[in-house]
């Protein structure tokens, strides 16, 4: 019995799903805010796709539109209840809130709430050097080996951007990844590695927050070579809408006529003729994505206006 057990893999399918509202980022949640959607590979399923289409709808009542497969995670100390090994096959969706999910335990999170170190729209966050910046230093002097300290001393310079390493938006999961090792996030505790200085951050079951850092990273780099943040956006929008879309993906601010100037050149979108109403100032124009750009840029590539000079 136990030899079967032990020799029995699991599939479970994962869902990333993200939408932008009213500038934030946000992330479908379950268990109160503690889970990602997912449920195990049937027999039944005629793919993991539909897999996971047929559990998120199923647990959530929200229909998937955009979903591309992020990651598969194998690691050999993934297990379940019964001690049978589990796989999960994580998937990224990108979709549009639709209000309450009329589903209890479910909803929707600002993913910052999960990783407020990343969030660098109004500058670094105060809990970077406040809290983590020493709680690292502290764990990379722990080590009574010379060669063990340096290697940690340069790589938490270069996830998070210290001693003149630049910001890196897309290392969201090796951020996750090194507060794990060091002990400062809830999850080490269960594997025994806590130190008792977890920094901010909510917490999720099981290895969650390492597959929504996952997603979260992928999208980031995506969308500067993919127009796929008008999965994202209402039929129409205004361009400022579009930007706040972008810097709340990207986590930084983005120079307003830059933007602009480089979406225009990107002929990504077109005006629809009409005005934003029920806004206070003055009516900005309404555009549209010109979807026939998709098999362009499919081809040719599409990078959003993202780049270091910004």
């Amino acid at each position: 019995m136990t030899e079967s057990v032990e020799r029995s893999v699991h599939a479970e399918l994962v869902a990333v799903l993200v939408a932008v509202t009213n500038g934030e980022p946000r992330v479908l949640t379950t268990d109160d805010a503690r889970a990602l959607p997912a449920g195990p590979f049937e027999l039944s399923h005629r793919s993991l796709q539909a897999g996971l289409r047929a559990w998120v709808e199923a647990q959530t009542h929200h229909p998937l539109g955009y979903v591309e497969q992020l990651y598969t995670f194998a690691d050999g100390d993934r297990s379940d209840e019964s001690g049978a090994r589990v796989m999960s096959v994580s998937y990224l969706g990108l979709t549009r809130e639709a209000g309450e999910t009329g589903v209890a335990q479910v909803g929707w999170q600002d993913w910052y709430r999960y990783f407020p170190w990343e969030d660098r729209r109004a500058g670094t966050p105060a809990l970077v050097e406040e809290l983590i910046v020493p709680r690292l230093a502290a764990w990379c002097e722990e080590s009574a080996d010379a060669a063990v300290r340096q290697r940690r001393r340069q790589r938490a310079a270069i996830t998070f951007g210290l001693e003149g390493a630049s910001w890196n938006e897309d290392m969201v999961l090796q951020r996750y990844e090194l507060l794990f090792e060091a002990g400062l996030v809830p999850e080490a505790a269960r594997r025994g590695r806590g130190n008792g200085a977890a920094v901010p951050g909510e917490p999720m079951r099981h290895d969650h927050r390492r597959i929504l850092a996952t997603g979260i990273a992928r999208l980031r780099a995506k969308i500067k070579y993919r127009p796929v943040v008008f999965e994202l956006m209402p039929a129409q929008f205004t361009l400022l809408q579009l930007q706040l879309a972008v810097e709340a993906l990207a986590a930084r601010g983005l120079h307003k006529q830059n933007f602009r100037r480089l979406i225009e050149q990107q002929a990504l979108v077109e005006e629809t003729g009409e005005m934003a109403t029920g806004t206070a100032g003055r009516p900005a124009k309404l555009f549209r994505f010109r979807r026939d750009v998709l098999l362009e840029r499919a081809i040719a590539g599409s990078k959003l206006p993202l780049s270091r000079a910004l």
